[in-house]
């Protein structure tokens, strides 16, 4: 039996998805076992830093709210993007498009197999919207810990809603570069693989981290609180000096004035 050029998808497609599913699996236990040693992990350790700095200085309270909002209209963004691609995408199946059916691509152009494909990166564009959903949402509720006045509210509180955010945007793009790999099997099934070696030896530089770690040390006393506390210090100290002169010519006073009574007397 001859080999046809339909069978190319059931070789090559599950050969790239295995080849990306296996890159994010030993991604994902290095970065549970090995933190330090992931892009990820690296950041975390930055934003954690970051979030212990401004939760103890509430005279900088402006600035972090600008950096999660930042954030937040960033993930909002992208999960607009992909809703839109999904609607697009949803409205193609009803057309019954058949651009991608040329006898120009080689590979497998029957209608079920291009309306698994249609399916496939759907479902992707549906997860990136969902995960930048999530990823907004516990953006804001850090927004509400950090901006919440006069709080006693633990750091490990407003770490935990920012380090989810960031995780869950991590996840929103993972589901947008499986998109793009899905994308080119629409083109046929090589040009999917391809993309799918080209994506893991790029993303290989992206997601591991050489550089080790920084240890942030101690947070530094404030120097405006250093020197309020200094000005307070001189403030008593003079204080007590005053109260001591002033005592003591009191004393000065009474004495001398029991001297001209007893000298009166004599």
């Amino acid at each position: 039996m001859a080999f046809q050029k339909e069978n190319l998808d059931l070789i090559l497609v599950p050969s790239g998805l295995l080849i990306m599913f296996g890159y994010h699996l030993f991604l994902l236990y290095r970065y549970i076992r090995l933190p330090h040693t992931t892009a990820i992990g690296f950041e975390n350790n930055d934003t954690k830093a970051w979030i212990e700095r401004v939760m103890k200085d509430e005279t900088q309270s402006s600035i972090p709210l600008t950096v999660i909002s930042s954030n937040i209209s960033a993930a909002t963004y992208l999960a607009t993007v992909s809703l839109t691609l999904s609607s697009l995408i949803g409205t193609w199946i009803q057309s019954n498009a058949t651009v991608f059916q040329s006898t120009l691509i080689y590979g497998d152009t029957r209608s079920s197999t291009m309306t698994l494909k249609y399916i496939s990166l759907l479902v992707c564009f549906l997860l990136a919207f969902s995960c930048f959903v999530h990823s907004t949402r516990k953006f804001i509720h850090s927004n509400y810990l950090i901006s919440m006045p006069k709080s006693n509210i633990p750091i490990h509180y407003v770490e935990v809603p920012v380090i989810r955010g960031n995780e869950f945007w991590q996840l929103g793009l993972r589901a947008l570069y499986f998109a793009l790999d899905l994308l080119m099997w629409f083109f046929g099934p090589i040009p999917m693989f391809l993309s799918s070696v080209f994506m893991v030896l790029l993303l290989l530089s992206l997601d591991f981290n050489s550089t080790p770690i920084h240890h942030y040390g101690p947070i530094p006393f404030p120097h405006w609180k250093e020197n309020k506390n200094v000005a307070a210090k001189e403030d008593e100290m003079v204080a007590t000096v005053v109260n001591r002169a002033g005592a003591n010519a009191v004393l000065a006073a009474a004495a001398a004035g029991s001297l001209d009574v007893a000298a009166a007397g004599w």
